[in-house]
């Protein structure tokens, strides 16, 4: 809830927060969607979540207690008393007649289409006008999804490996940077750096044996039998791309593709210098990660 003292905004400036406020809800909403790892059914139906706004304009006070504030008034109760209403399509902005006494104009844009309405509550009627919000989605520019290009690196070795789990299974154990001290070989600790729900730009401190590192969640592609995401280091000058295959029901193959950017030379000298004990890091991993997929117990609702 926003609100302030004093005289109300005109409609004209109420109307631009509302626009802003509009359109940047549903620009994260759709880039959550393309970004989410994910697949259960609440964050597969985060696309569909709206936004309703109730203005009011009436008096109110504020309480305090310590560091608590709490609003108190008839008016605070009238504004959530409008949450709930027979208005169709919860996608609008409401605004009650306290607010529109001395401010008539409602022509904020040609799409906009008014109705008059009213809420019956105990203390009597509490009249408004509303407006359905869709069309501002046509303000939202769709976020172009980036990946690493791979065709500038060169792939140092692959690994192969079967379970017998399902893919989204198979998917949490290894996209989910929370388990990777589980079943990589080296890993001691890990740390996440900004998303805690596993997406496209999340970042985790990884403390090995030998060190510690950044990883970067890179990019992601999700089809229902087949699923690839990439890790890379943040210059991006090593990468992991993780491909997942659904073979059956209960079996699922993964390839790890390891990726080193550099000059021919530098490329040269890694396989030299690090490729054999790094190639025999990930094959012992994928091994462990044997034993992580039979303890991990996903809710049935991520299989959906």
């Amino acid at each position: 809830m926003f609100y302030k003292f004093g005289d109300p905004p005109t409609l004209k400036e109420v109307y631009k927060q509302v626009e802003k406020m509009f359109v940047e809800f549903h620009r994260n909403i759709i880039a959550y969607d393309n970004k989410r790892y994910c697949q259960c059914e609440a964050c597969i139906s985060t696309i569909n979540l709206t936004l309703k706004i109730i203005t009011h304009y009436g008096e109110f006070t504020e309480y305090k207690v310590k560091n608590f504030h709490k609003l108190l008034g008839k008016d605070i109760i009238v504004a959530h008393q409008l949450l709930k209403n027979d208005i169709p399509r919860h996608e609008y902005w409401l605004i009650t007649q306290n607010l529109l006494n001395d401010q008539k104009q409602l022509d904020f844009a040609q799409w906009m289409k008014w109705q008059s309405s009213s809420k019956q509550t105990e203390t009597g009627d509490i009249s408004f006008h509303y407006a359905q919000l869709g069309q501002l989605r046509n303000k939202i520019q769709p976020e172009i999804p980036s990946f690493i290009d791979l065709s500038k690196m060169s792939k140092v070795f692959s690994i192969h490996r079967e379970y017998p789990t399902d893919i989204i299974t198979l998917f949490h154990a290894t996209g989910d940077f929370r388990y990777r001290h589980r079943w990589q070989d080296g890993i001691l600790s890990i740390q996440a750096l900004n998303h805690y729900l596993p997406r496209v730009g999340m970042k985790c401190r990884c403390v090995t044996d030998r060190g510690i590192y950044i990883i970067h969640a890179s990019d992601y592609h999700y089809s229902e039998h087949k699923i690839q995401f990439t890790e890379s280091d943040e210059k991006q000058v090593f990468c992991t791309r993780y491909t997942l295959e659904r073979a059956d029901v209960k079996k699922t193959i993964l390839t790890l593709d390891y990726y080193v950017k550099g000059s021919p030379l530098a490329q040269l000298f890694f396989r030299l210098t690090r490729k054999r004990s790094l190639e025999n890091t990930f094959r012992k991993s994928s091994q462990n990660l044997d034993n992580l997929v039979k303890d991990l117990k996903i809710p049935s609702a991520l299989h959906t």
